[in-house]
């Protein structure tokens, strides 16, 4: 059902007319439009009558252009409208969505240019969205973004939930400091990666959430990154005001334009509490609808993978240890000695086909598979991999005919290494392989620095490559899970076969060193904002030398911890990830992974504080069932549950796997206990949650 009901305001001079005002749908947030004496557009929000982003100014710089976008402007029309609609995602943490928003369109003429853009501004209950619109018109035609000058004033010194600004990774912990401190903690802030280039010591990324004294809640972002470069934040210290600041190209550009274009939407949450923040469609709104007619191929997908044991150092990649380089085509594997540790062969796969198929999982990712992985990484190599060439220990037949006889799915690797123009120059024949062996979903990876070299993960040229790769694998009905590309900012809507997204610190780095044991109670309020990550839980053995006695990295994380990250860390894309051995140990656990859905017809945030703890409960589609997940940070607490989401007159039976009463993250992360209860609507458990700890619970009628 859409109902859209419109109002059109056209103003016929505009000599004394320089602000307007916008409401949200319930009146709390109120935008203000402005024009200044010399032209320049600014904007003001405020909420519950309380100003949440101070004037801030609106404008683009050009290349080769004088007078650019930012100010000498006039108004010439301004219309107003207000949209309300129904609509049922393919998949998703609810089955239908509410878009409903009010919005303002302000139109721009530079006189001297005789040139004219669109400011518009969507004002949903939870945020404010806008975007620079150019329409088709003779003066503004192919033009260059030098830089764009959006601004988002802050009103006070704010607590934040931060990463350092970067052109080429997300995979940082957070760091919980005032605005005023970034500057001082930001080379502490730093680890290491594959690619990374900051460009200032107050520049931090989107989704960037914060916090006031006053107990507001305040989330930056963008939705609809489509050819544009995302947009990084950079901080005036001395105004406390963030200013945008868009990934440059080789040469220094940020965005290459041809009109009619528009930008990325600029987003702004607000609320006094935290879940509303968590439960917010509005990215997800402010994306185009679905594209894609048949959607009947796209479907949630539980995964094991051959791929932990290499992370941790257990196994390799590689197939041979005796090639200081390799050149496809020409590199004769059957004259090499295999190393022995090579874990994508036959035989092996075929063992974690057996567990996967036993314990009901959908499908097997195996890594490290084809040649080229002995000399992958760090040569700015461009021909690296073909994508279809397995080594000698993988018989691609044979190993599709026994996942298919065990109604198991494979799940296709392409690591890219950074060398998108060979991955273009490829992706047909590996989609094409891909549907030959029933392959119906692939994990990409961008490990490395991009080539083209001086392109950044983040820049025009590379966000164009990654939309590409999804709507050509919509061409071959093949799934998308995207690693170490741009983060999501809601463009599965347009394009739901993009299942899935890394492109943040996943459990891997918790094989590299560790993450902080509250790292998961920020992620949902930031990376997850525009989109659901494959961070791929479920890891049981903590200690990493017990895999590989030269790694002594520790996960920082509870059993329990790791079962709430199925409910809490949404993904239609979720994987056990651990070996099997470290499943058989502690099977009475595993069943929780086991019965998860991965697919939901509702989810309730019941509480949540980012950097502390994260209360969850969905209910599965197509269901009367209901799974519960809490992750908690460094403090132990309690909770009260109140299980007043459940169906009232019915009775079900939960199942509670809490952290044992001497549970902790670090000392001793395998305790748990496993309890049963009958309940209902009525019903409210105490539970608590030990350092670096949680709960997970799973809720079934009988």
């Amino acid at each position: 059902m859409k109902t859209i009901f419109i109002s059109l305001l056209t103003l016929i001079t505009f000599a004394n007319l320089h602000a307007q005002k916008l409401s949200s749908p319930n009146t709390e947030l109120q935008l203000k439009f402005e024009l200044k004496k010399d032209g320049t557009p600014t904007y003001t929000l405020s909420y519950k009558d309380k100003t949440v982003i101070a004037e801030s100014k609106l404008g683009l710089e050009l290349v080769n252009d004088d007078t650019s976008l930012l100010n000498t402007f006039e108004i010439t029309d301004i219309s107003t409208s207000t949209f309300d609609q129904t609509w049922s995602p393919v998949w998703g943490e609810q089955s239908s969505i509410r878009n409903h928003y009010n919005e303002m369109a302000v139109t721009l003429l530079q006189p001297s240019k005789d040139r004219y853009i669109i400011v518009r501004f969507r004002l949903f209950n939870e945020g404010l969205g806008f975007r620079y619109e150019f329409p088709k018109q003779e003066k503004l035609t192919y033009f260059v973004i030098k830089d764009e000058h959006t601004e988002f004033a802050m009103t006070a010194d704010h607590t934040a939930f931060w990463i350092p600004g970067d052109y080429d990774t997300q995979e940082y912990d957070y760091t919980t400091s005032k605005l005023s401190e970034i500057n001082e903690l930001f080379d502490e802030a730093l680890t290491g990666n594959a690619s990374q280039e900051q460009f200032s010591k107050t520049g931090v990324q989107t989704s960037l959430m914060m916090k006031t004294s006053e107990g507001l809640y305040i989330n930056l972002h963008e939705a609809a990154l489509k050819e544009y470069s995302l947009m990084n934040l950079n901080l005036d210290e001395p105004t406390l005001t963030f200013k945008s600041w868009l990934t440059p190209d080789a040469i220094g550009n940020k965005a290459y334009l041809q009109a009619p274009a528009v930008s990325p939407w600029r987003t702004i949450m607000v609320s006094d509490a935290a879940t509303d923040i968590l439960a917010s469609n509005m990215n997800l709104n402010l994306n185009e609808p679905n594209k894609i007619d048949d959607t009947s191929w796209i479907k949630p997908i539980k995964y094991m993978g051959v791929w932990w044991e290499m992370i941790t150092g257990k196994s390799s990649w590689n197939y041979t240890d005796d090639l200081p380089s390799v050149k496809l085509g020409e590199t004769d594997y059957t004259k090499t000695k295999p190393n022995g540790t090579h874990a994508a062969n036959t035989a092996h796969v075929k063992e974690y086909i057996d567990f996967a198929s036993k314990h009901g999982f959908d499908a097997l990712l195996v890594e490290g598979w084809n040649e080229g992985w002995e000399d992958w990484f760090g040569h700015s190599k461009d021909y690296v991999f073909d994508f279809v060439t397995p080594y000698p220990d993988f018989d691609v037949v044979e190993i599709q005919n026994y996942a298919a006889s065990k109604n198991i799915k494979m799940m296709m690797h392409h690591e890219t290494s950074g060398a998108i123009r060979n991955y273009e120059r490829h992706l047909d024949t590996a989609y094409q392989f891909m549907n030959k062996f029933g392959y119906t979903s692939v994990k990409s990876g961008y490990v490395g620095d991009i080539i083209p070299r001086g392109e950044h993960h983040y820049g025009q040229w590379a966000i164009n490559h990654y939309l590409y790769a999804v709507k050509k694998a919509a061409d071959y009905k093949i799934m998308v899970n995207a690693h170490e590309a741009v983060r999501p900012t809601g463009l599965r809507r347009t394009y739901p076969n993009l299942i899935g997204n890394e492109s943040a610190r996943g459990t891997e780095f918790q094989a590299f060193g560790g993450s902080k044991p509250n790292h998961v109670t920020i992620l949902p309020f930031t990376r997850l904002i525009g989109g659901p990550m494959d961070y791929t839980p479920g890891i049981f053995e903590m200690d990493i030398s017990k895999l590989n006695p030269d790694n002594n990295s520790h996960v920082n994380s509870t059993i329990a911890n790791q079962l709430a990250l199925y409910v809490t860390m949404y993904s239609p894309l979720q994987m056990a990830a651990d070996l099997p051995e470290n499943y058989k140990r502690f099977m009475d656990a595993f069943q929780f992974i086991k019965d998860v859905a991965v697919d939901w017809e509702e989810s309730h945030y019941l509480e949540a504080e980012p950097g502390e703890y994260i209360t969850v409960a969905r209910k599965a589609k197509n269901t009367s069932s209901w799974f519960v997940g809490n992750v908690n940070g460094i403090t132990p607490r309690k909770t009260s549950l109140k299980l007043d989401f459940l169906e009232d007159g019915k009775t079900y039976e939960a199942t509670i796997y809490a952290d044992a009463k001497d549970a902790h993250y670090k000392t001793n992360p395998q305790a748990y206990k496993i309890s049963t209860k009958k309940v209902s609507s009525k019903s409210t458990l105490k539970l608590k949650s030990a350092s670096g700890g949680g709960f997970a619970i799973s809720i079934i009628e009988k």
